[in-house]
C-alpha cells in the first residue's frame, strides 16, 4: 500500500470514526433523557449521561475538564508519531491508530465544546454489574487500544532472536 493510499486509510477511518460519534451524541442530545430507553431487556439501553471525567468516571476535581483534554493532545501528537513511523505494509497497526486518534478527538471535542462533559449514552448491564456509560468514540478508542497493543506486542516479539546466541565454549565438548 502507498503513501497516499496509507493516508486515505488512516484519514478515511479517523473521519468516519468522528462523524459517526458527533451525529450519535447529537441525536442522544436531541433524543434522549435520564429515562433509559431499553433496547435489549434489562442489559442494554440509551440514557444521556455527561461524563466531565475520563473513562470509568475518573475524575481530578474541578479542573478535569482541562487536564484530560491536555492529556487528549499529547496523546494525540504520541499516536501522529506512531502513525508516521508506521510502516507501508502495517495496515492493522494504521487501522488501529486511526480507530484511536478518532475516539480521541470526537472526546476531546466535546470536552472543548461543553462544560457538562462527554456526552455518553450506551448503558450496559449484566445483572446487577454496571458497565459505564460510554459513546462511540470509546468504542474506537478501546477497540483501537487493543489491537495497537497486540500489534504492538507482536512487533516486540519479531524483534527478539528466535533463539538465544550460543557461546563457542559451549559448544566443546
Amino acid at each position: 500500500m502507498g503513501s497516499g493510499a496509507r493516508r486515505s486509510l488512516f484519514w478515511g477511518i479517523l473521519v468516519g470514526v468522528l462523524v459517526l460519534d458527533v451525529i450519535t451524541k447529537q441525536l442522544a442530545v436531541a433524543r434522549l433523557g435520564r429515562v433509559p430507553v431499553f433496547l435489549l431487556g434489562d442489559w442494554l439501553s440509551l440514557r444521556l449521561v455527561y461524563n466531565p471525567g475520563a473513562a470509568f468516571g475518573i475524575n481530578v476535581g474541578a479542573h478535569s475538564r482541562w487536564v484530560f483534554a491536555v492529556l487528549a493532545v499529547v496523546a494525540l501528537i504520541v499516536l501522529g508519531t506512531m502513525v508516521r513511523q508506521t510502516k507501508p505494509w502495517q495496515t492493522f497497526r494504521l487501522v488501529a491508530l486511526a480507530l484511536v486518534c478518532g475516539g480521541a478527538v470526537g472526546n476531546l471535542l466535546d470536552r472543548l465544546r461543553s462544560a457538562r462533559g462527554v456526552v455518553d449514552f450506551v448503558d450496559v448491564w449484566i445483572g446487577s454489574f454496571h458497565w459505564p456509560t460510554f459513546n462511540v468514540a470509546d468504542m474506537a478508542v478501546s477497540c483501537g487500544a487493543v489491537a495497537l497493543a497486540l500489534v504492538l506486542w507482536n512487533e516486540g516479539r519479531d524483534s527478539e532472536p528466535a533463539t538465544r546466541p550460543t557461546d563457542a565454549a559451549e559448544l566443546s565438548p
